[in-house]
């Protein structure tokens, strides 16, 4: 899972375009499988907070990057993943365990993309 997640979103870095449309199409696509597989439950584990949820929700604090950067809307195209992640957001075990989104957006925008030479 996380393979994919991760090649489809770096996809989203470099592009432009018709580009960045197929590839921010790619990352939604992967996500709709993940979020055809919560359902209506809260958790991927059913009631219970697991380790899909876990692994998962570790890519949360990059989602506001992805979002920004590829002018787009997760909770809007998914909007169970997106109530799934506010759920998750809610544990204070997640919460104080992943960087503020704002943060991560920093680094990508200013330090990754510079080290990288992206424009």
């Amino acid at each position: 899972m996380e393979d994919w997640i991760y090649d489809a979103w770096s996809k989203i870095w470099i592009p432009k375009g018709e580009e960045l449309e197929a590839a921010k199409e790619e990352f939604i696509g992967i996500l709709k499988v993940l979020e055809d597989e919560l359902g209506d439950k809260p958790y991927f584990g059913g009631d219970k907070f697991g380790f899909v949820d876990i692994v998962l929700v570790s890519f949360h604090s990059w989602f506001y990057t992805y979002e920004t950067h590829g002018n787009f809307s997760i909770e809007s195209r998914l909007p169970k993943i997106g109530s799934w992640a506010k759920r998750c957001m809610e544990k204070e075990t997640v919460s104080k365990s992943l960087c503020d989104e704002k943060v991560v957006y920093d680094f990508f925008a200013v330090t990754l993309r510079k080290k990288l030479g992206i424009e």
